[in-house]
């Protein structure tokens, strides 16, 4: 049931993503409005559309949160995967599990150490420019 149900949302989000899709939808609504006139711009011809859009965003918002949550695992799971082969620290293999306090913690920590890392370089190349800017020592002969 699942992968019959992954793989048609997969192909609904393929299928509603695509411009002509758009273009239908634009044409659908373009038709009905137009249709008002003819219909006397009823209590029933603003119920069609308002009963056709509300079902399919109801749907919509459940297929467009499972397609989310299948892509930020996926990504989660490459992500963990670069850092496992990768000279990064394991300890950050799944932290998406951690509350938002915990992730806000660790990533204050990264953004220090990256600060501190800069300011290393910086210096060393500081350095470097001094160093090269100072003529060279003369030995005596």
């Amino acid at each position: 049931m699942e992968k019959l149900f992954t793989k048609v949302a997969n192909w609904v989000a393929h299928i509603t993503g695509l411009p002509l899709t758009f273009a239908a939808c634009c044409l659908i609504v373009v038709v009905w409005a137009i249709s008002g006139p003819f219909f006397g711009f009823s209590d029933t011809w603003q119920l069609v559309i308002n009963t056709g859009t509300t079902i399919i965003t109801f749907l919509m918002v459940f297929l467009i949160q499972n397609t989310q949550n299948r892509d930020g695992a996926a990504i989660q799971a490459k992500l963990d995967e670069l850092i496992r082969v990768s000279e990064g620290h394991n300890r950050f293999i799944g932290i998406e599990h951690l509350t938002e306090s915990e992730v806000e913690e660790i990533r204050a920590k990264c953004e220090r150490a990256a600060r501190r890392h800069d300011e290393k370089i910086a210096a060393m190349a500081a350095k470097k420019a001094v160093a090269q800017k100072r003529p060279p020592k003369k030995r005596a002969a």
